[in-house]
């Protein structure tokens, strides 16, 4: 029998004084069975770097034609597009083509140099596309936190965010490998 994935439900609210973004994003993700707490809360830090009306997330690790999370205008044209983890370079040359701004964030902090050594000239000719390294001790903390009916706070500023829930508060500043 298969696994069925867990339902998280979420209140994030967000005060991003970087981009002057301010709200209450009520999410609902589903977690894979295969899915860490860690890539989970990934995308919600993710969500919270992005947040806005029309960011969703896609429909999870199992479909390989869709982001973590995208954002489209009403014409259906994708205006963001955000992958997670050490994706094969090929996946974010097909992202490149249908985005017209791809994101990545990227964790392991040892598999993380190795891949970005080993793909880093193929991928500077996308000029849209930026990649970002996300600390693992920092998505421990993170995933320390994550639960259905989490209420979080997410501030940020100057590039580092600042996340309130369940009695703690973390930083978090992603480190860019390609802005």
């Amino acid at each position: 029998m298969a696994l069925k994935s867990t339902i998280f439900k979420m209140d994030l609210n967000v005060a991003d004084l970087d981009r002057q973004v301010y709200g209450d994003f009520p999410l609902t993700l589903a977690r894979h069975p295969s899915e860490t707490d860690e890539r989970m809360m990934l995308r919600v830090l993710a969500f919270a770097l992005h947040a806005g009306d029309q960011l969703t997330f896609g429909r999870g690790i199992s479909t390989d034609d869709e982001p973590d999370l995208w954002q489209k205008d009403l014409t259906g044209t994708i205006e963001l597009w955000v992958e997670l983890g050490a994706p094969d370079p090929d996946r974010l040359r097909k992202a490149c083509a249908r985005g017209q701004r791809v994101v990545l964030y990227m964790y392991g902090d040892r598999a993380v140099p190795v891949w970005w050594q080993k793909n880093a000239a193929a991928l500077e000719r996308f000029k849209h596309l930026s990649i970002w390294q996300v600390p693992d001790s920092s998505l421990r903390n993170l995933a320390q936190m994550a639960r259905p009916g989490l209420q979080l706070q997410c501030t940020i500023s100057d590039g580092e965010v600042m996340v309130s829930g369940q009695g703690e508060t973390i930083s978090i500043t992603p480190s860019p490998l390609k802005p």
